[in-house]
């Protein structure tokens, strides 16, 4: 499996924070959240804006985003098939 962009992308323009320290399920409740509000193409807009407005601090939100999408659905499906 591999990371979705679409999750990645939702997790970026949801609020949830890095220091939070999110678990799966939270970060799972999040992403439903924020699709439902703005849609796909509307999280994908939101990272748009967020690079272009300030890509220092982007380019580390979307590589946490990454690493705790896998974390919440990858490892989690790898262990399910277990």
């Amino acid at each position: 499996m591999t990371v979705d962009s679409v999750h990645c992308e939702a997790l970026f323009a949801s609020a949830l924070q890095r220091s939070e320290h999110p678990g799966p399920l939270e970060v799972r409740a999040a992403i439903q959240a924020i699709v439902q509000l703005l849609g796909s193409s509307g999280c994908a807009a939101r990272v748009a804006q967020e690079f272009g407005d300030h890509p220092d601090t982007a380019l580390a939100r979307m590589q946490w985003a990454r690493e705790v999408v896998e974390r919440a659905f990858v490892t989690a499906a790898a262990d399910i098939a277990a």
